[in-house]
C-alpha cells in the first residue's frame, strides 16, 4: 500500500493485496490514514508466508494496526511461518506500525522480518510484542523455533537492528535471570525520529524495573519489556505507546 498527502489529510494512493491477509480502511477525517491488517485465516503455521509493506509519501502519515492478536500454531520442524514487513517513509512522513500481541503456541516456528526504511526527518514508531502461550489457560512453550529482526535504515544507512533468537524450550529459556526472569510476555518498541533521546527521561519515569530502554543515537530509541502475563504487558506498554505517539491507539487496541 501507498499513502500519499492530499491538504492537510493523508490518502491512499496505491492498493494492492492477495491471499488471506487484507487491509481495512476505518473512516478518518483529517491527519493520519488508519489501516487495520487482518488476516482472515486465523492464524498462522508451517509454511505460511506473510508479505506487507507500507509507504507513507512525503508529509503523509499512516498508523496501521491489527484487527486481533495473531496466533502462530504448531509447525512441522524445518518449515517454519514467515511474516515480512516493509515501511518505508519519505521526507517528513510519519509512520506508526503497532500490532496487537503474537501468540506462540507450543511448537510453534516463526521467522519474522521488520525492514524500516526512512528519511532522516521521517519519523517511525514501531512496537511488536510476543506471548508465550496463554496464561490464563495454562499453557507452557517448551517447544518453539523463533526468529525475530528489525532493520532500521535512514537515508540508506544501516542505522540500527535488533536480532531475537528462541529455539528449543522456551519456558525454560524464560526463566533464566538473564533472558526474562520467569516473564511470559514481551515488548520490543522502536523510535525514529529527530530528537528522539529526549524521550529518555520521561519514559524511565513510568517503566517498571522489567524494562530497559536506551538510545544508540540522538535520533533512535529502542526499548524492551518483558511482563508476566499479557494484562501486566499491556498496563505498562499503552501509557509507553501513547506518550511515544501523542495520541490514543489505534481503536482495536480499546475494544
Amino acid at each position: 500500500m501507498r499513502v500519499g498527502r492530499r491538504g492537510v489529510a493523508s490518502v491512499l494512493r496505491d492498493l494492492s493485496q492477495s491471499g488471506s491477509g487484507k487491509l481495512l480502511f476505518p473512516r478518518h477525517g483529517t491527519g493520519a490514514l488508519q489501516a487495520v491488517w487482518l488476516n482472515t485465516a486465523g492464524g498462522i503455521t508451517g509454511g505460511d508466508r506473510f508479505a506487507l509493506s507500507a509507504e507513507a509519501e512525503t508529509g503523509a502519515a499512516l498508523s496501521l494496526t491489527t484487527q486481533a492478536a495473531e496466533r502462530i500454531y504448531r509447525a512441522q520442524p524445518g518449515a517454519p511461518g514467515e511474516v515480512h514487513t516493509v515501511l518505508t517513509a519519505g521526507a517528513g512522513a510519519r509512520i506508526e506500525w503497532l500490532p496487537q500481541e503474537t501468540i506462540l503456541f507450543d511448537g510453534a516456528a516463526l521467522d519474522r522480518r521488520l525492514d524500516i526504511r526512512m528519511t532522516a526527518d521521517a519519523r517511525v514508531l514501531a512496537c511488536e510484542t510476543l506471548l508465550f502461550g496463554r496464561a490464563a489457560m495454562g499453557e507452557v512453550v517448551h517447544r518453539l523455533s523463533f526468529r525475530d529482526r528489525i532493520d532500521l535504515r535512514v537515508d540508506g544507512r544501516l542505522a540500527f537492528a535488533d536480532r531475537l533468537r528462541l529455539d528449543g524450550d522456551a519456558a525454560a529459556a524464560l526463566t533464566r535471570c538473564g533472558v526474562a526472569d520467569g516473564a511470559h510476555a514481551m515488548a520490543s518498541v522502536l523510535l525514529a525520529a529527530p530528537g528522539a533521546e529526549t524521550y529518555l527521561d520521561p519514559l524511565r519515569a513510568i517503566l517498571p524495573r522489567t524494562a530497559g530502554v536506551s538510545a544508540p543515537d540522538r535520533s533512535i530509541l529502542f526499548l524492551r519489556l518483558v511482563a508476566p502475563d499479557g494484562f501486566e504487558l499491556r498496563r505498562h506498554l499503552i501509557p509507553v505507546l501513547r506518550l511515544l505517539s501523542g495520541a490514543d491507539l489505534p481503536r482495536p487496541w480499546t475494544l
